[in-house]
Parts: structure tokens; C-alpha cells; sequence
């Protein structure tokens, strides 16, 4: 293909540049704006903060997060070892105890049959 083949394409070339350029300048307003509205703070072209959060606000919330994470990261341990003794229970044949309770009751209404009380 040659490039007097192209001329006539040419327009749709540009516009279809200058559309891809548009998008990428809406996506990246759209992004900021985003940023703003959820309290992410803004960087610059070379990853340097713009806005540093260091308010009281962001200190409080920041706060609230380590908190909260510590309860979730003790809630975890309290569910893995949870976890724990059900796996112990099923795999140390414990998972017959319905078997084993029901023997227990069998005997105890034996030894009532055998007072003349059942």
C-alpha cells in the first residue's frame, strides 16, 4: 500500500487520533475525579504526593483501619483454629460420636429395662 492510496483515508486517520487522544484525557479527568471523591490522595507525574493527607481526619480514619484490621486478624485465628478441631474431630473418629451416644442410650435403657422402670 502506498501513501497516495491513504489520502483519502487521511481524515478518518486524524480523527480517529485526535478521538483516542479525547478518550485517554477523559479517562484520566475521570480518574482524578474519582480519586478526589473517595479521599485517595493525588499524585503527581513522578509518583510525589500532591495533597499529603496528614489531617486529623485522615490520621483518625487511618486509626480506625489498624483497628478494625486487628479484630479481623483475631477473628481469623479464633476461626482457624476452629477449623482446627473440627478437622481434628472428623479425622480422629470423632465424626462416629451419634454412633457412640446412641450405644450409651442403648445401654442406659438396658440397665432400666432390667430395674423394671423402662
Amino acid at each position: 500500500m502506498e501513501a497516495a492510496e491513504l489520502i483519502p483515508y487521511l481524515g478518518w486517520i486524524i480523527g480517529a487520533c485526535f478521538g483516542l487522544g479525547a478518550m485517554g484525557i477523559v479517562s484520566q479527568f475521570q480518574t482524578t475525579r474519582m480519586k478526589i471523591k473517595n479521599g485517595y490522595p493525588l499524585e503527581g507525574m513522578w509518583g510525589q504526593s500532591l495533597k499529603p493527607g496528614s489531617d486529623k481526619e485522615t490520621a483518625h480514619r487511618v486509626t480506625l483501619l489498624t483497628q478494625e484490621n486487628a479484630e479481623l486478624r483475631a477473628e481469623l485465628g479464633s476461626m482457624k483454629d476452629r477449623l482446627a478441631n473440627v478437622e481434628r474431630i472428623v479425622t480422629d473418629g470423632g465424626y462416629h460420636l451419634g454412633a457412640e451416644i446412641d450405644a450409651l442410650r442403648d445401654r442406659a435403657l438396658a440397665g432400666l429395662q432390667d430395674k423394671g422402670k423402662a
